[in-house]
């Protein structure tokens, strides 16, 4: 049973890396929708299946969704989903950068994907994501256990 006080309220980081991993979700699902309607409307090609394609992008756009709830809701463990879909945008920024040649769609993508790993790792969303204890280090939190540690502490404490 969670309790109010196993979690360190969540920083303004973590909720603003939850928004800002939620835009590529948001954005996958409207393309899938898009592709959809396009893909309905026009005669079939052979080979072209557009129901797995837009099954593709919505299955993605809530997994993305998923971790960015997570984040905007304070759960730790959407931490972790959020720095990989980061690093996703980082990626499909440098593409359309660089090989794809298209900087007006790299760039802010690019910079969305930096801007939620920056946050992501910033003090106060690792102190988060450890459950430190105002008095310690990052290094006494780890070796306590983080979150699981702090738990086990209180359930010791309440059983003296």
């Amino acid at each position: 049973m969670s309790h109010p006080e196993d979690l360190p309220p969540t920083p303004i980081e973590v909720r603003i890396a939850g928004v800002l991993t939620g835009l590529p979700g948001v954005g996958l699902l409207v393309l899938g929708v898009v592709l959809l309607v396009h893909g309905l409307s026009t005669p079939p090609l052979p080979g072209n299946n557009v129901w797995a394609e837009f099954g593709t992008y919505a299955v993605l756009g809530l997994i993305f969704l998923a971790a960015s709830v997570g984040l905007l809701f304070g759960r730790t463990w959407a931490r972790s989903p959020g720095v990989v879909v980061a690093l996703l945008l980082m990626g499909v920024g440098w593409y359309l950068l660089g090989p794809s040649g298209q900087p007006v769609w790299g760039v802010p993508i690019g910079l969305c994907g930096l801007a939620a790993l920056v946050l992501l790792f910033r003090r106060p969303a690792r102190a988060w994501a450890l459950g430190m204890h105002d008095d310690e280090t990052e290094e006494e939190a780890a070796e306590r256990g983080g979150l699981a540690g702090r738990r086990a502490e209180r359930e010791r404490h309440e059983q003296d």
